[in-house]
C-alpha cells in the first residue's frame, strides 16, 4: 500500500478554501493501491481561514494534521515545511493543492497516479500544453505572455522542452526531494523554479499532464516584474555552477545524486 500526502497551503484564503477542500473527490479516500492522508498549513493568515480549516478537520474523511504558522513564511517556506514532512514520514508521493481553489483538486487522483505507479518522479498539471485553453480559462493576456515567454527561455537554458514552467500544480517523489537541497531555495515564488530546475539537474522523471485554466476572484500575491526576474536569475545561475567562483547552494548537489 502506497502513501499519498494531500499538502494544501492557505494564506487569507477564507473565500475558497472549504469550497477547496470539499472538491477533493471521496473517491480519493479509499484507492486501492494507496492511503491518502492530508496536511493543511496555513501561512499566518489574517482572515478566518485557519478557523475555517478546523471546522473542516472536525468531520475531514482522512487522517489529517493542520497548522498555523506564526508568521508569514511565504509560498516557498510552506512548500519547505511540507516536503519535510512527505520525506521524514516515508510518503511515496506528495501533491501541492492551493486552497484559492486556482486549481482543480478533481485531478488530484489523476496526477498522483505517474508517480504512485513509478512511471515519474515529478508530475507538472500544465495549463499550457494547450495554450489557448489558458486564454479561454481566464488567464490574463500579460501572463499568458510573461509565462511562454519565461518558459521557452528557460527550455533554451535548460535544455529541456517542458510545455510550462510555471504551474502551482505538483506533485513529487519524497525520494526524489530527498536527493535535492530544497530547503536552500527561497522562501518566496521563485521556490517552484529552482526546485524544478534541481528535479532537472538530479535528472528526475518529469511528467506533465494537462490541466484547465481558471482564474476566478482569487487574489494573486505574486509581483509579475519582481517574478520575472528571479525566474531567469534562477535559471541563468544555476548554469554556472561549473565555475568554481560561482555557487549558490540550492545548486549544489552531491555526486551521488547527480548520477542517480
Amino acid at each position: 500500500m502506497k502513501k499519498l500526502l494531500i499538502f494544501v497551503i492557505t494564506y487569507n484564503a477564507r473565500d475558497h478554501v472549504l469550497t477547496t477542500l470539499k472538491r477533493i473527490p471521496p473517491n480519493i479516500w479509499a484507492l486501492q493501491n494507496a492511503q491518502t492522508d492530508m496536511l493543511i498549513i496555513d501561512d499566518a493568515s489574517k482572515d478566518n481561514t485557519f478557523e475555517l480549516i478546523q471546522t473542516y478537520a472536525q468531520t475531514a474523511p482522512c487522517s489529517i494534521i493542520i497548522q498555523k504558522n506564526s508568521q508569514n513564511l511565504g509560498y516557498g517556506g510552506n512548500q519547505k515545511l511540507g516536503y519535510v514532512h512527505a520525506v521524514q514520514h516515508g510518503y511515496d508521493a506528495v501533491i501541492l493543492l492551493h486552497g484559492d481553489g486556482q486549481y482543480a483538486p478533481e485531478l488530484i487522483e489523476q496526477l498522483s497516479m505517474p508517480i504512485l505507479n513509478n512511471q515519474g518522479d515529478v508530475v507538472l498539471g500544465s495549463r499550457m500544453m494547450y495554450k489557448f485553453d489558458a486564454l479561454k480559462g481566464g488567464m490574463p493576456l500579460y501572463k499568458f505572455i510573461g509565462n511562454v515567454g519565461l518558459t521557452t527561455l528557460q527550455n533554451l537554458m535548460l535544455g529541456t522542452k517542458l510545455a510550462e514552467f510555471h504551474t502551482g500544480y505538483r506533485v513529487y517523489n519524497p525520494k526524489a526531494l530527498a536527493k535535492v537541497p530544497f530547503e536552500k531555495n527561497s522562501n518566496q515564488f521563485v521556490f517552484d523554479t529552482e526546485i524544478l530546475i534541481q528535479m532537472i539537474d538530479t535528472k528526475a522523471r518529469i511528467v506533465e499532464l494537462p490541466i484547465p485554466t481558471f482564474y476566478g476572484d482569487e487574489i494573486s500575491h505574486v509581483k509579475v516584474i519582481s517574478y520575472g526576474l528571479n525566474v531567469l536569475w534562477a535559471t541563468f545561475s544555476s548554469r554556472f555552477q561549473t565555475i568554481s567562483w560561482f555557487k549558490k547552494p540550492q545548486f549544489t548537489y552531491s555526486k551521488q545524486a547527480e548520477t542517480q
